[in-house]
């Protein structure tokens, strides 16, 4: 009789209980087997990251200073020329001359890699938030500045301090 209440239209039809108890099967395996496959890794991935990691632009990341070969970088020597560094999650862009250096971690939503640049100001393109190239929110979302750093030249590079 069970059997027959059971079975509707030549579909198995489960219980409540029985469903529940499936599905939370289903998601213990799976929350298992995720971390099971993400979790092999190779004893290089594990090793602190300090070696110098320079790119085919001429970008230079060691630790928290960032150097930039302008030569590589002519686009960033003219005025109004800027860049999204996104290793390093960077904004840079030259001012008459001068440089400055944000970082691309927007203080609304942490969205680190949809910036645009123009008429002096940065936008980040995830919620609209915009900031002038010192960092200062010109409007919302976001109500904090984004950080900026230090940056100097020395012999064609600019050289962009982190800490």
């Amino acid at each position: 009789m069970e059997t027959n209440k059971r079975i509707q239209r030549g579909r198995l039809q489960t219980g409540r209980r029985d469903f529940l108890s499936r599905v939370g099967s289903i998601s213990v395996m799976s929350v298992f087997g995720a971390a099971f496959f993400t979790s092999c890794t190779s004893e290089s991935d594990m090793l602190p990251d300090n070696e110098p990691n320079e790119n085919e632009e001429g970008i230079l990341i060691n630790n928290q200073k960032v150097t930039i070969d302008l030569a590589k970088n002519e686009g960033l020597m003219a005025s109004g020329g800027w860049m999204l560094i996104r290793e390093a999650q960077l904004l840079v862009v030259n001012l008459d001359g001068q440089f400055s250096a944000l970082t691309s971690v927007c203080t609304h939503s942490q969205c680190d890699r949809n910036w645009t640049f123009g008429n002096q100001v940065f936008t980040c393109t995830c919620h609209g938030s915009r900031f002038d190239t010192q960092g200062e929110v010109v409007n919302g979302p976001a109500t904090q500045p984004l950080k900026s750093y230090a940056v100097s030249e020395e012999n064609g590079n600019l050289i962009i301090n982190r800490s």
